[in-house]
C-alpha cells in the first residue's frame, strides 16, 4: 500500500507502482491541472512539486510527472498546480496575470508551479536561480519576456524575506496555510514501500528519468524494486581523500554538493550543461551510467575522473573501474542480477585541473552531439597524469588511452595540442546520425580539446590554439 499527501489530501493506493503520477493524478483525482505534453520530461507542462523530509527539514523540488512512477511518491508530499491555489490568484499567477505571462495556457501550471517551488526553497533569491527553476518549462506562445518579467517581479517580492521559506510563503500568499502541517503529517508516514502484489518480471528502478522514455507501458504492469529513496544508495561523502556516492545520487545533489562546490569551481556551469531543473532532480548517477549512453554527460564527467564502482548482488560485493564497465554498444561487465551500489574517485589535489565541455543543437538542455571531459594533474608545469574522455563518438563512452597518455609528462603547448587532437582522432570511430555526420563530430571533439586547453591553460597562444588543425 501506497503513503502519500497529494495537495492537502492523504492517499493511500494500492495501485499498480508503476504507473506515472502524471496518470495518477490526472486520472484517478482528476486534477486536470498537470497537463500532458511530451511525455517525455521535455516540456514541463507536467511539473509537480515534490516535498520530503531530508536531514530533519521539508524540502520541495519540482518534478516532471510524466517520467516519476507512483511508488517513488510514497511518503513525500506531491504538490500540483490546484495544490498552490490560494482564495484568489497567489503571488506568483498574480505576476504572470500583471505581465500577460500567459497566451494559450497549457504550458502555464507548469511555469508557476516550478517558480513556486523556487519560493519555498533556501536557494539565493536572485533572478538567475528563479530563472534556473524554470529552464525545463517550455511555451510556445508568449516569446518568454512577459514570463521573465513577471519572474522579476517574484524575485523582488522574494528579497524582503526575512523568516522561515516556508512561513514567508504563506504570510505573503505565495502558497496556502495547510503547507505549514505538512512536516508533521510526513513524520507519521512511513518512509518505504514494500510490494504487497506480485507482477513479473521485476524491475529495478531509480529515477526513471529514462526507463519512462523507453518503456512507459510496460513499467505499468511490472512488479518493481524502488531504489530512488533506499538508504543505502544515497549521500555523497568525503572518506580520506575520496569522495564515495550512493547510485541513487542526483545531478541536483551533485550541483548542491559543498564537497563538489570545493573541489570543482566551475561545477555550475557543468551542470548547467546537464537537462533541465526537473530532470536533475531526477536523473541519477547509476542510471546515466547503466543506461550506457555513448553520450552520457555524467559518465563522460566521471571517466576522466578514473571514478570506480562498487557492484552488489546480495551480500557478494565487488569493485570494477568505469573505464572497463562498457564492453560494447549497451552492453555493460554487470550481471542482471547485480545493482551499482556506490561510486568513487579520488579528490582532485590543489593543482589538479578538470574541463567539462559539451556541443548540442541547442545551447542547454538538450542531449549532446560530442561532450569530453578532461582531468589533469600537474606537476609545476609539466602533466604528471590525465584522463582524456569523450561522448558521442564511438558507441560506447569513451575513455581515450592514448591520448590521456601522449599528455602525461609533457608540458602544454600548442604543437602538444595539436599532437593530442591527431591522435584522439584515431581513437574514435563516430557515425551519421541525426545529431549530426561522423566528419561533423570528428570536428568537435578537435574544437572540444582545443576548449579544454584554453581554458585551463590560458596562457597559451589563443590565436594558435583556433586556428591550429
Amino acid at each position: 500500500m501506497l503513503h502519500f499527501i497529494l495537495n492537502d489530501k492523504e492517499i493511500k493506493t494500492s495501485l499498480a507502482p508503476g504507473i506515472t503520477l502524471l496518470d495518477f493524478i490526472r486520472y484517478q483525482n482528476q486534477l486536470t491541472g498537470t497537463k500532458i505534453g511530451c511525455r517525455e520530461g521535455d516540456c514541463g507542462a507536467c511539473s509537480v512539486l515534490v516535498g520530503e523530509i531530508k536531514d530533519g527539514n521539508l524540502i520541495y523540488h519540482s518534478v516532471t510527472s510524466c517520467l516519476m512512477a507512483l511508488g517513488n511518491a510514497q511518503g513525500k508530499h506531491i504538490v500540483t498546480i490546484e495544490g498552490i491555489n490560494t482564495s484568489g490568484l497567489n503571488a506568483v499567477q498574480e505576476a504572470f496575470a500583471e505581465e500577460g505571462a500567459t497566451q494559450c495556457g497549457f504550458c502555464t501550471p507548469g511555469f508557476i508551479v516550478s517558480l513556486t517551488g523556487f519560493c519555498i526553497t533556501d536557494k539565493k533569491l536572485v533572478y538567475e536561480n528563479a530563472i534556473d527553476a524554470i529552464n525545463g518549462n517550455i511555451c510556445r506562445c508568449t516569446g518568454y519576456k512577459s514570463i521573465e518579467r513577471a519572474t522579476a517581479i517574484i524575485v523582488k517580492k522574494l528579497t524582503e524575506r526575512n523568516a522561515d521559506p516556508l512561513q514567508f510563503a504563506v504570510d505573503n500568499n505565495f502558497i496556502p496555510h495547510y503547507f505549514l502541517g505538512i512536516k508533521q503529517r510526513l513524520t507519521d508516514i512511513s518512509d518505504s514501500y514494500e510490494s504487497n502484489i506480485t507482477l513479473s518480471p521485476v524491475k529495478k528502478l531509480a529515477g526513471g528519468t529514462d526507463l519512462y522514455v523507453q518503456q512507459h507501458e510496460e513499467l505499468e504492469d511490472m512488479d518493481i524494486n524502488f531504489l530512488f529513496d533506499k538508504e543505502i544508495l544515497n549521500g555523497i561523502t568525503q572518506e580520506n581523500n575520496n569522495c564515495v556516492m550512493g547510485a541513487s545520487v542526483t545531478a541536483a545533489d551533485i550541483a548542491g554538493s559543498s564537497l563538489f562546490q570545493q573541489y570543482f569551481k566551475d561545477l555550475q556551469n557543468h551542470i548547467k550543461l546537464v537537462s533541465s531543473t526537473q530532470i536533475r532532480n531526477m536523473a541519477t548517477l547509476a542510471g546515466n551510467f547503466t543506461n550506457a549512453s555513448p553520450i552520457g554527460d555524467f559518465t563522460i564527467f566521471f571517466l576522466a575522473l578514473n571514478a570506480k564502482l562498487i557492484l552488489r548482488n546480495n551480500s557478494e560485493v565487488r569493485a570494477i573501474a568505469l573505464r572497463d564497465f562498457y564492453k560494447g554498444y549497451k552492453v555493460l561487465a554487470k550481471e542482471d542480477d547485480e545493482i551499482i551500489e556506490k561510486i568513487s574517485f579520488a579528490l582532485p589535489a590543489e593543482n589538479d585541473l578538470f574541463s567539462f565541455e559539451k556541443v548540442c543543437k541547442r545551447s542547454y538542455l538538450d542531449i549532446a552531439s560530442v561532450n569530453s571531459a578532461l582531468h589533469v594533474k600537474m606537476d609545476g608545469a609539466v602533466i604528471k597524469e590525465a584522463g582524456l574522455s569523450a561522448g558521442g563518438v564511438g558507441p560506447i563512452p569513451a575513455f581515450l588511452i592514448n591520448s590521456s597518455k601522449h599528455l602525461t609528462g609533457k608540458s602544454v603547448s600548442v604543437k602538444l595540442v595539436q599532437e593530442v587532437i591527431e591522435i584522439a582522432q584515431k581513437e574514435i570511430a563516430p557515425i551519421s546520425d541525426v545529431r549530426g555526420t561522423a566528419v561533423y563530430k570528428r570536428l568537435l571533439l578537435s574544437q572540444l580539446i582545443k576548449a579544454h586547453f584554453i581554458k585551463l591553460f590560458p596562457s597559451i597562444p589563443l590565436e594558435k590554439m583556433i586556428s591550429a588543425s
